[in-house]
């Protein structure tokens, strides 16, 4: 197996991120999505936003590194990605998010063996009110 097992259960430290308007146009932008609300400041504010808001999938570019889980990038496999948005995310939210090994575990493929790490990352608000769960699954090969 390519990732111990014994990282189970470990997490990250919490890292606090700034979400800015310019991150947002740009994630919006690399995924082709051209809704007002992820690029003009003044329609998401006649709809109700204090500013831009953040696609869904924005989480993504919310790295927490786990300094115990430790791979080769080049070996990486994207398997899995689902996310679950308590409220949207918007420019100028200060957000704390930290990263969870939820499992490992190893199949065989028509290559060989893969090993599968599951990892879950939350990122709350200052106030410590969740804003959104990730759930991630990466194949190392």
């Amino acid at each position: 197996m390519l990732i111990d097992r014994s990282v189970i259960g470990s997490a990250s430290e919490p890292q606090v991120h700034e979400i800015e308007k310019g991150a947002i146009r740009a994630f919006a932008q690399a995924i082709g999505d051209d809704n007002p609300l992820y690029h003009d400041e003044e329609y998401a504010r006649q709809h109700g936003y204090a500013s831009l808001v953040a696609p869904p999938t924005f989480p993504t570019t919310l790295r927490v590194p786990n300094p115990q889980v430790k791979f080769e990038l080049s070996r990486v496999l994207h398997g899995e990605q689902e996310y679950a948005c308590e409220r949207p995310i918007v420019a100028g939210d200060v957000l704390r998010c930290a990263s969870k090994v939820i499992d490992v575990y190893e199949r065989q493929g028509k290559l060989g063996a893969m090993t599968f790490l599951v990892t879950e990352v939350r990122g709350e608000d200052l106030d410590g009110r969740l804003v959104f769960r990730g759930k991630s699954t990466i194949i190392l090969r």
